[in-house]
């Protein structure tokens, strides 16, 4: 798949859970399950640069940073609840023979449709 990067086999992301991956230009992207949809957005949160990958991701779809508490929708990278100044990049994602790939930076317009 040209663009598309494999990056976790799906049976290692059980739903609700999510990881932490590095593409090869250093750019960390957390990858998440979320009632059993697959996609992936920065891993950096946009309010003080803190791992979302190490916070948690909701019932509802938000993923919530530890740091100080950013809530971001993880379908969108839409802000849902402040201190966060900006959404997060969304990354398409694609499964392929039991692998989740990660591809290019989705326009927002395209995050939300």
């Amino acid at each position: 798949m040209n663009g598309y990067l494999p990056v976790v086999a799906v049976a290692d992301l059980p739903e609700g859970e999510m990881v932490a991956v590095t593409l090869p230009d250093g750019e960390p992207v957390c990858v998440f399950n979320h009632a059993g949809t697959v996609g992936a957005v920065s891993d950096m949160c946009t309010h003080a640069l803190f791992r979302l990958s190490d916070g948690v991701l909701h019932a509802d779809g938000t993923l919530e940073c530890l740091w100080h508490g950013a809530k971001f929708d993880c379908h969108t990278g839409a802000v849902k609840r402040h201190p966060a100044p900006a959404p997060l990049p969304v990354y398409a994602v694609r499964v392929r023979d039991g692998q989740i790939c990660v591809g290019p930076r989705v326009v927002a317009e395209e995050a939300e449709s």
